[in-house]
């Protein structure tokens, strides 16, 4: 009788899924959290990165890519990179096309210099397919310790406000003027001033850590556009548009010229340290350093981030990318692989809501444009001030991104004048190898393209 009691005590002190298939996948219990805690976790990081839905169709379309094709196609590899990380990699962290890179590829690679959107797509899964090979061997590490620090931190800021630069001009806040390049727009315009409203109803909110601050936003701006018949209602669902029109549609032979070595360049650098900052940041507040210091599975983390934009490529989006929003599921209770499922599984129940999707007008998706931008410029503030030949070449990346648009440019400017201050001022020691190579590949690129 009392072996049997004490069976039954041990029973209900037990945790209900300890044995349960998700316990042994996500291991729930080591990480202190429950299946209840990881999918509210799941839905709080989904509505904090959901306006990807609806913003980077919208960039894509002006690629020339079908926008109901892109919409599919931005669900389904957020799907897919979300599925990758949490199944693969047990990480509470949700993946989707990086904002930055998409206006890169849109705005620079194929409006700036040209090529068509199949080539630049050729551009996405080549850098993703280099980033898998760095991933999977040490030059990763050697990689990314070789480059210095205050230029990682103004990649992020520039890109930054290579993106603030696409909204302002997007919105019609800013326009282009004979005179001076660019000039302030009319503000009596309805466009402009819902745009301005939205990127400050998502900074007020986002201050006062409202949930879902930018959806909130957009959404509410559109219905501010839907009042003034600015925007026509056409359904909330509908069956997923086709993905045939970017399905497979990559263009890798295009890529292998020497103009396209500096693109290729500047998807894999931006998106090689933007993904090491955020899953590093992640780590942290998920609790998944070991005592020593080492951080828990990053290796697998970094391999899912880095497939996920192969995958994505595949399908039709930029590269894939960890998202810092992830840190608002972490904050709700998000520790496990089981977060980064359900934010999947959310990315494909959207796809139904295409309608939806193609309501959202440009002003609305503008304001979480400049929002987002002022939100990455913040690295800049880890750069040593006090060090001219760490901070002017990190000034010169993160300003010539939006003046010569292109990413591509500005970080190529930037590394040859990091190189040339070190070693004109004698600081040899300073300037790794892989930095003496990439200088040069730079330099012949503007002498020779």
């Amino acid at each position: 009788m009392e072996s049997r009691k004490s069976e039954a005590s041990t029973l209900e002190l037990s945790p209900p899924l300890r044995t349960g298939w998700l316990e042994r996948i996500f291991k729930l219990s080591l990480h202190g959290t429950t299946v209840k805690t990881e999918l509210i976790a799941g839905l709080t990081t989904f509505i904090t990165m959901a306006y990807i839905i609806f913003v980077n169709p919208n960039i894509m379309a002006d690629a020339g890519i079908d926008h109901g094709a892109a919409f599919v196609a931005t669900c389904i590899a957020a799907a897919l990179g979300c599925l990758l990380m949490g199944l693969y990699a047990n990480w509470p962290v949700g993946l989707a096309p990086g904002m930055g890179l998409n206006a890169f590829f849109t705005y620079t690679v194929v409006g700036t210099m040209g090529y068509n959107w199949e080539t630049a797509l050729g551009a996405v899964f080549v850098s993703g397919v280099l980033f898998m090979f760095l991933t999977f061997s040490r030059i990763r590490e050697w990689l990314l310790n070789s480059i210095p620090v205050s230029l990682r931190f103004a990649m992020g800021a520039g890109v930054g406000l290579f993106l603030g630069l696409i909204g302002l001009k997007t919105a019609g806040i800013v326009v282009d003027s004979p005179a001076t390049l660019i000039k302030l727009g009319s503000l009596r315009e309805p466009g402009p001033l819902l745009a301005a409203i939205c990127f400050l109803m998502i900074a007020m909110l986002s201050y006062h850590k409202v949930f879902g601050a930018i959806l909130i936003s957009i959404i509410t701006v559109t219905l501010a556009g839907w009042g003034l018949g600015l925007v026509h209602y056409e359904g909330i669902m509908s069956a997923p548009p086709s993905l045939a029109p970017t399905w497979m549609a990559m263009n890798v032979a295009g890529v292998f010229n020497v103009s396209m070595i500096s693109v290729v360049l500047a998807f894999l650098f931006v998106h090689m340290f933007d993904t090491a900052g955020t899953l590093m940041g992640v780590a942290q507040r998920a609790n998944l350093v070991n005592a020593d210091g080492r951080i828990e599975n990053l290796s697998r983390a970094m391999k899912a981030d880095s497939a996920s934009s192969v995958f994505g490529a595949v399908v039709g989006v930029p590269p894939v990318t960890s998202y810092v929003e992830s840190a608002a599921g972490v904050a709700a209770g998000g520790r496990t692989g089981l977060t980064a499922v359900t934010v999947g599984v959310l990315f494909i129940a959207a796809m139904f809501f295409a309608p939806l999707a193609g309501m959202i007008p440009a002003y609305a998706t503008a304001g979480a444009l400049i929002y987002v931008a002022m939100l990455m410029m913040g690295g800049m503030a880890h750069i040593e001030w006090d060090e001219a030949t760490d901070s002017i070449p990190a000034i010169v990346t993160a300003i010539m991104m939006p003046l010569t648009f292109s990413v591509a440019d500005g970080i190529a400017l930037g590394f040859i004048t990091y190189v040339a201050l070190k070693a004109g001022t004698g600081k040899y020691k300073e300037i790794s190898v892989s930095l003496w190579v990439l200088c040069a590949i730079f330099i012949a690129k503007f002498i020779f393209l």
